[in-house]
């Protein structure tokens, strides 16, 4: 916008007109340009302010103050926009063939105002199927305006009622899509269900919308609200329930009610059944109901199988090793050795190891073996890629745990205590990556005679889901574990295997020496510097080394989201680096987030759906303006979005370390600096080295590295795991 001066030729004054177009509009805040046709006036008129729906045809009335503006000359500064639907002809056919309904764009807008005039309106809701007399309107189309029409009504009046409400518009969709055409009458009923139900809605929002509706600040149905809030920002941080007493005084602060408000709230949501309390360890804790009962499932049946032998078929181990040794050209490790006779002695087993150890050939010994005894197996992994990995590495098929479970739509699971897996053997790898929700389902899925074998790494980060289940196992001592801890020669080679060594035990890496190494530290002191550094590898110096693609093979890793090298900034950087905007180049802004065709994207919740979860990383194929879509490929599937629900999906130029778990890129860039002190960890570090193939550069400050290696408090987790795996032992 041009500069304005402070001149107001007028008093308070509107307008009433046309929108012809809408120059701009922010669906988060609702600000719009638009530019409206007015009686008597032979230019557009420019109207500035807020509106939580706007079209070109509809005819507003708008009340404010007139100001002079440099470039646009007289505009409308308004301080009320009320939109009515279109009566004119001309504003009814720009209305119709302005997007806003799927299907019809302006050429069939056109066509229908021409056949039906003033009645189409009528006609879409009422009588749908005389649309078909319109030349190239079929009866899916016509199907399909007739639903996006009615769809476009109800969320328009959401869309208005939640805006008037302090809540984003572009949150409407997922409201409607949750609630339907209830979403009103239940708004009204309990807004704090709002934080609860809807994604990108937060506590804070819906007490927003809950004192607008009249709800008083000690209001029992706001109290359980802010109970709920407490707990799942919680789950967010990986625990499964809360102490009482902390859960009780984080709820009072965050409402500024007294505690004793808060008490009588969950003593109501424990009588309803929508949180329990129980004695974990002596105290008094939380939990989700859900997650209670998803940690007695893991707990069940990891005693059920512990307590039982392996239902293999004789197995002669010192044969077996011979013949699989002559048969892969592999000679195992003692910790191997050991590994292996402790799986083929077990029902579930947790093996363990560091990159370089040989847990990859000793899965293929394993299945070797089994599958010269026509044992059946199944292998999975947390992720898409990391599913994909264990594949290639062992050549066996490999599949996510969702899909080896059949998810379905509902987010629910085919395979369950009903529908059991049909193998004698479950091998999970990545397994530090699983979290209490997913364990369970699989744990419900296992059929009474199979096996289980766990592999992971316990120095990775834990699940970015609520749990700690790897180290909860390894604690209880109710499960037999070894632990694989002889490096290979080849292996032994790499400096990316010899520095996350190097870390797992509290050393700081050697700097290379060789610039021709597979692990290299950068060091630089300032921020701007660790950023265009970070730039110029990722463009410009891997590409030209190693022969990689600067989107597709590189990857960025940080390890916070707000600041200078925080994931938000580097995306903007580096998006701006590999895909610059370009007139052949379609972009879309949403959720205060610009998309460009050919960007790199992280899912960021699961979607079942679509099939897409939390930490799949895709490029965008196509952005259509028309349909309001978004299509993502996502390792050669794709996958469909509505412009409203892009807030699943953020660039991926740069991610979390925690959202790179289970996944191996050719080349990974880690930023380390002290403005991401809270974060420095040991864990961290390690889990992020361990991504990169072919090629790790650690950019940043070397008192940054080095605090990263020191700081191994990794932050206890809350939960009831450990103490029901310990009370279940047999």
């Amino acid at each position: 916008m041009g500069e304005m001066t402070s001149e107001n030729t007028a008093p308070d004054d509107g307008l009433s007109g046309l929108v012809e177009r809408v120059t701009f509009h922010n669906e988060d805040t609702g600000f719009a340009v638009l530019k409206v046709k007015v009686k008597g006036r032979r230019d557009l008129v420019p109207v500035v302010g807020v509106v939580a729906a706007v079209s070109p045809g509809e005819w507003i009335t708008a009340e404010g103050r007139w100001e002079r503006n440099r470039d646009h000359g007289m505009q409308l500064r308004a301080t009320d926009i009320r939109c009515h639907s279109p009566t004119s002809l001309e504003g009814i056919e720009k209305y119709l063939g302005s997007g806003l309904i799927r299907g019809i764009g302006p050429v069939y807008a056109k066509k229908m105002v021409a056949k039906f005039g003033g009645k189409i309106f009528e006609i879409i809701e009422n009588s749908s199927a005389r649309l078909e007399d319109v030349e190239g309107i079929g009866s899916g189309r016509r199907q399909q305006i007739k639903v996006a029409w009615g769809e476009q009504r109800v969320v328009r009046d959401i869309m208005v009622f939640l805006h008037s409400h302090g809540i984003s518009t572009s949150r409407a969709l997922r409201v409607f899509k949750l609630y339907g055409e209830e979403a009103i009458v239940r708004v009204r009923a309990n807004p704090y269900l709002l934080a609860r139900d809807v994604p990108g809605i937060g506590f804070k929002s819906a007490d927003e919308v809950g004192a607008k509706l009249g709800f008083g600040h000690d209001s029992i149905l706001r109290a359980r609200g802010g109970l709920q809030h407490v707990l799942s920002e919680a789950t967010a941080e990986g625990h499964t329930g809360l102490p009482r007493a902390a859960l009780l005084s984080t709820a009072a602060q965050l409402l500024g009610v007294d505690e004793g408000i808060v008490v009588g709230a969950l003593d109501r949501e424990v009588a309803d059944g929508h949180l329990a309390v129980e004695q974990i360890n002596g105290e008094s804790m939380v939990f989700l109901p859900a997650l209670r009962a998803a940690e007695e499932a893991i707990a069940e049946t990891v005693r059920r199988l512990s307590a039982l032998p392996p239902k293999y078929p004789d197995i002669e181990f010192e044969k077996a090793l011979d013949w699989v040794q002559q048969k892969t050209g592999k000679t195992l490790s003692p910790s191997q050795v050991d590994a292996l006779r402790q799986v083929l002695g077990s029902r579930v087993v947790v093996v363990t190891g560091g990159p370089g150890v040989g847990k990859t050939t000793l899965l293929d010994s394993l299945l070797k073996i089994l599958a010269a005894k026509r044992m059946r197996f199944l292998l999975c992994a947390p992720t898409g890629r990391a599913a994909k990995r264990m594949g290639e590495s062992t050549g066996c098929p490999s599949q996510t745990i969702h899909r080896m479970l059949e998810i379905l739509p509902s987010g629910g699971f085919k395979r369950g205590k009903q529908h059991p897996l049909d193998t004698d053997l479950v091998v999970i790898d990545e397994f530090s990556m699983v979290d209490v929700p997913l364990m369970a389902a699989l744990c419900r899925a296992m059929p009474s005679h199979g096996s289980l074998v766990l592999v992971g790494d316990p120095d990775q980060l834990p699940s970015v889901g609520p749990g700690s289940i790897l180290s909860d196992l390894l604690a209880s001592g109710i499960v037999p574990s070894v632990r694989l801890t002889e490096i290979f020669r080849q292996a032994e080679a790499s400096r990316i295997v010899r520095a996350a060594h190097d870390i797992r035990h509290g050393r700081v890496p050697e700097e290379a020496g060789d610039k021709n190494t597979d692990f290299a530290f950068l060091s630089r002191e300032e921020p701007e510097e660790i950023a265009k550094l970070v730039v110029r590898l990722v463009r410009e110096e891997i590409p030209r080394r190693l022969g990689l693609d600067a989107v597709r093979d590189i990857q960025v890793l940080a390890p916070m989201h707000r600041g200078s090298l925080g994931i938000r900034e580097l995306n903007t950087a580096l998006q701006a680096a590999l895909n610059p905007p370009h007139p052949d180049r379609a972009e879309v802004e949403r959720f205060g987030t610009k998309f460009r065709a050919g960007d790199k994207v992280l899912q960021t919740r699961n979607n079942y759906d679509k099939e897409v979860f939390n930490g799949d990383i895709g490029r965008i194929v196509s952005i259509d303006q028309d349909e309001r879509q978004v299509s993502i490929e996502f390792d050669g599937r794709r996958a469909v979005y509505e412009f409203n629900e892009l807030d699943e999906v953020e660039p991926a130029y740069a991610i979390s370390i925690h959202k790179s778990q289970g996944s191996e890129f050719p080349a990974v860039v880690i930023p380390l600096a002290m403005q991401h002190f809270l974060l420095l960890q040991r864990n961290l570090l390690y889990t992020g080295i361990t991504r990169g193939k072919r090629l790790v550069v650690v950019a940043g400050q070397r008192k940054a590295l080095a605090t990263a290696v020191r700081q191994n408090d990794t932050r206890q987790r809350h939960g009831g795991l450990g103490f029901r795996l310990r009370q279940a032992r047999p």
